[in-house]
């Protein structure tokens, strides 16, 4: 079990928590993810790890309640447990050093580039985020990436904070050399379809970038297969493989595809959850 120590609601669906895990936390890097499981009998789902302290011993991972397994997750507070905290898994990002990283943030992807950035600009690589949101009020952690990195550029689609459109214009504009200027290597964290936008501002420029793909994943480590993505034409596992890959070879439409596979039957399992809640409650 891991202890929470703290949690933080960023948005109404999206939940910040800190977590007891020395174990996990001295060998965590930038890209790797967890494991995580409620209850007993429940599934598991895989969480991007958005940062650690390797002398305090915590893990920190930000939650986007979206079905029900994530749901039951974000309805933990400080000094409750988590049942099962499996990590890390999956493969760290690796980038050469020397150059101007601009690392780009989705909604709650964004929460992974903490280490990311906090490491690379650590090293002496020069460093951007780019975070977007459709809105002010659903952007995350914008703050606490400004002490981490060189330069922070906020995008919201109706204009309500920073640049007034989607992340990817404004990496069109950092290609182009507008502000700290064009980047040597890109990473992007977030919804498939910003992830495949990014791949597509990016290939004519030859602009090197890794994507973050998250599938559908049952236990992490490679056994079941679940998690396949089409990779250069060749089928990998994002658990083992990944889950970073390089953004102009991967399939998106394969990709986004197998995603939705499962729509109405996570919907189902939410809705559920959603009543018992609401029972529980009166």
């Amino acid at each position: 079990m891991a202890r929470i120590l703290e949690t933080r609601r960023l948005t109404p669906v999206t939940k910040y928590f800190r977590i007891e895990a020395p174990l996990i936390a001295a060998a965590a890097r930038p890209g790797q993810f967890v494991m995580l499981r409620v209850r007993e009998g429940g599934e598991r789902i895989p969480i991007t790890i958005a940062d650690y302290d390797r002398a305090a011993g915590t893990l920190t991972i930000v939650v986007q309640e979206v079905g029900a397994t994530t749901r039951r997750v974000c309805a933990l507070e400080a000094g409750e447990e988590i049942l099962d905290v499996a990590g890390p898994l999956g493969g760290h990002i690796e980038i050469p050093p020397g150059g101007h990283v601009c690392g780009i943030g989705g909604g709650f992807g964004s929460a992974a580039l903490l280490c990311l950035m906090r490491e690379l600009s650590a090293r002496g690589d020069r460093t951007t985020a780019i975070l977007g949101a459709r809105t002010k009020e659903l952007l995350i952690l914008a703050d606490e990436l400004r002490p981490l990195c060189r330069n922070v550029e906020v995008c919201t689609d109706d204009g309500s904070a920073g640049f007034k459109g989607f992340v990817t214009q404004r990496l069109a504009q950092l290609i182009a050399g507008d502000g700290p200027g064009r980047p040597d290597h890109v990473v992007a964290i977030g919804p498939m379809a910003m992830m495949r936008a990014v791949a597509d501002a990016t290939r004519e420029a030859k602009v090197k970038t890794l994507v973050s793909m998250d599938p559908l994943m049952v236990d992490g480590t490679g056994m079941c297969g679940g998690c396949r993505v089409t990779v250069g034409g060749k089928a990998r596992f994002a658990c083992v493989d990944g889950p970073c890959f390089d953004a102009h070879e991967v399939d998106f439409d394969v990709a986004m595809r197998r995603n939705k596979q499962y729509v109405r039957e996570e919907k189902q399992a939410f809705e559920r959850v959603a009543c018992m809640a609401a029972r529980e409650s009166r």
